[in-house]
């Protein structure tokens, strides 16, 4: 199935806890009507003091498998994954299963969550009758939060700021990769933000600021 999961474990680092970075890969940016093509998550280990750490071995990945692939050129473009990739994938329940066991209730990072968020509900709902009962936090607007001054808008604007490089953008493990090391660099300033580190205090964070961006 892909090669699709490899597992490691936060506790190699005492006091710290998993949280998953995710990306998904879909047919268009319309999360009402598209389809779910691929998923990948890597974890961050959470330590008390100091800096998260990214866990390269604790990493998922999987193109799910369409008997009746999307063959839009232009949206192949984008995500590299063809007609055979989607028909020689994993079986959806069978890959969504694998993931929730993996992401295991950790806490789910995403950049621009919402759609990650929904896909993965619609997919699960689908496919297994249930959906994830992770908690979601959206780095996006925690970014925002931290750096107000910073016009930037998209996962690329922000990759840049930070001279992240991204192996293969729109590629859903390269992109998740990228996520969390800006999460990692984002980290001082979460600090001196003195709102807390913990998962629930970035939550109130971006919340915060996703009210703001409402007014």
């Amino acid at each position: 199935m892909n090669g699709w999961l490899r597992r490691a474990s936060a506790k190699d680092s005492p006091g710290a806890s998993r949280w998953v970075v995710v990306d998904v890969e879909a047919t268009s940016i319309d999360a009402r009507s598209a389809t779910l093509l691929a998923i990948a998550g890597i974890g961050v280990a959470v330590v008390d003091q100091g800096p998260p750490a990214i866990l390269l071995g604790d990493s998922f990945e999987v193109v799910l498998r369409h008997a009746d692939p999307v063959v839009d050129k232009s949206n192949i473009l984008i995500h590299g994954i063809g007609v055979r990739a989607q028909r020689e994938g994993a079986e959806p329940g069978a890959a969504l299963a694998a993931f929730e066991r993996w992401a295991a209730g950790a806490p789910l990072v995403a950049f621009h969550s919402a759609f990650d968020e929904r896909m993965l509900a619609r997919a699960m709902r689908a496919a297994l009758g249930r959906t994830l009962e992770n908690p979601w936090l959206d780095l996006e607007h925690v970014a925002e939060a931290v750096q107000p001054d910073v016009r930037a808008r998209t996962l690329d604007d922000w990759l840049h700021l930070y001279a992240i490089e991204c192996a293969v953008r729109h590629q859903a493990a390269a992109d998740t990769l990228a996520t969390a090391e800006l999460l990692l660099r984002l980290w001082a300033r979460i600090v001196a933000s003195g709102e807390g580190t913990t998962f629930a205090a970035l939550r109130r964070l971006a919340a915060q600021r996703k009210w703001l961006r409402r007014q």
